[in-house]
């Protein structure tokens, strides 16, 4: 619970929540209390929404827009904890909330996001829709340098405004937001969860951006968060037309990473395919209310995520999307590895990813490039929460060298 109170405070450095009505959230939440949490945001979801709707956007367009990005903030938080009951019909109540919050706020941005959703096909779903929102850096039809962003686990693409798009467009660079089956939208809309052909959720925003006169398809990155960052080098795999990709926090395999939280009876469980066993032990542990949250969280979150009432289910998809040695033999370009120093949630995953980019491919040294993030100057946390200017300082100047030396601009117009 701490940490994604931290994490709705850390959105308070570009507009996405404000100290104050975070520290009046915290001391309204009971330790492992889900319910405390979710009353806790919607209360103060409620409370800031109804103070944007009080301001006249047209004489104070400022106010408004604030308001109502910290009510979008704050709707999320009231939802995070509450996927261990897929049933419960919150899980679509808060989200249509929290996207009517923030669609009003985007509306009052100088350059507001363009929604949109393309059509794509899985081998292992079928057909589908990618959908995203694109930030253009300035009003005109110049083409730009544009990065693609996602998420990961549970991020959704409105929270990426304020923790990744910000920094971006600041820069006088486009950004790019997106979701695929598994992310918040889409799988509250679609009913669809996590897939391992990432790069065909990827690879028809690409080709939509192909055709848009602001973007400079010669200076188009991808990048992604946390688990994002699993996905970015899937989808980059299966295409050659990004000049880079950016795996924040990325991990060579999540289900990994996860295992480290289980007991060791419980991975065996898994490893020796007892299927019926693996899935009750998980099924209490999302119950039990004096297990840590974080594992509670874990598991109750992924089933949703991809769509599973199974556990054994659950894991073994994970498992599937990994990061493997034909995959990184296809990514050509070069590959940009962070990690914060004091990240418990992916252990050694970056580099063990850092290791296989290098050596999985020709020039692989030349090509890849490793960043520990150190806790000493407060970015050590998952993702350098809290710190953003310093991720994205670092991130930009390697992206800066990979275009040629880029010089970026002085942008104002990102609010």
């Amino acid at each position: 619970m701490a940490f994604y109170l931290e994490e709705m405070l850390a959105l308070s450095n570009w507009g996405g929540s404000n100290t104050g009505e975070i520290l009046r959230i915290a001391t309204q939440v009971v330790p492992q209390d889900f319910e405390s949490f979710y009353e806790a945001c919607y209360y103060m979801a409620e409370q800031i929404f109804a103070i944007a709707e009080g301001v006249d956007a047209t004489k104070d367009p400022v106010s408004a827009r604030e308001a109502y990005f910290h009510a979008a903030t704050y709707y999320r938080g009231a939802d995070f904890f509450l996927h261990g009951n897929q049933s419960d019909p919150r899980l679509i109540s808060l989200w249509d909330q929290q996207l009517t919050a923030f669609d009003r706020a985007n509306a009052l941005l100088k350059i507001p996001g363009v929604r949109f959703s393309v059509p794509a096909h899985s081998e292992e779903i079928g057909d589908y829709e990618s959908i995203g929102i694109f930030y253009a850096a300035y009003p005109d039809d110049r083409a730009r340098p544009t990065i693609l962003i996602s998420g990961g686990y549970d991020s959704s693409q409105e929270e990426g405004y304020h923790s990744q798009c910000h920094q971006i467009l600041s820069r006088g660079v486009n950004c790019v937001t997106y979701e695929g089956p598994g992310h918040p939208s889409v799988r509250r809309q679609q009913n669809i969860g996590f897939i391992s052909d990432w790069w065909t959720v990827a690879k028809p925003i690409v080709d939509l951006l192909g055709t848009l006169p602001q973007v400079d398809m010669s200076k188009l990155a991808l990048a992604g968060m946390s688990f994002g960052g699993s996905l970015a080098p899937i989808a980059a795999s299966g295409d050659d037309r990004y000049s880079a990709v950016i795996a924040i926090d990325g991990m060579f395999s999540a289900r990994q990473a996860f295992e480290e939280q289980f007991p060791p009876k419980v991975v065996a469980l898994f490893n020796a395919s007892k299927v019926a066993e693996f899935d009750e032990v998980m099924n209490e542990v999302i119950m039990n209310a004096t297990i840590a949250t974080s594992l509670r969280w874990v598991v109750g979150y992924g089933l949703w995520a991809f769509d599973t009432l199974s556990p054994f289910d659950w894991f073994t998809r994970l498992g599937q999307i990994t990061m493997n040695e034909t995959l990184v033999a296809k990514l050509h370009m070069p590959v940009f590895v962070a990690k914060g120093q004091d990240d418990l949630s992916t252990e050694q995953e970056p580099e063990i990813a850092y290791e296989m980019l290098t050596a999985g491919r020709p020039n692989g040294k030349d090509l890849t490039y490793y960043h520990q993030f150190n806790t000493s100057l407060g970015t050590g946390e998952h993702c350098s929460l809290g710190a953003d200017s310093q991720l994205w300082q670092v991130t930009m100047d390697w992206l800066s060298g990979v275009w040629g030396d880029w010089t970026y601009a002085n942008n104002p117009t990102t609010s």
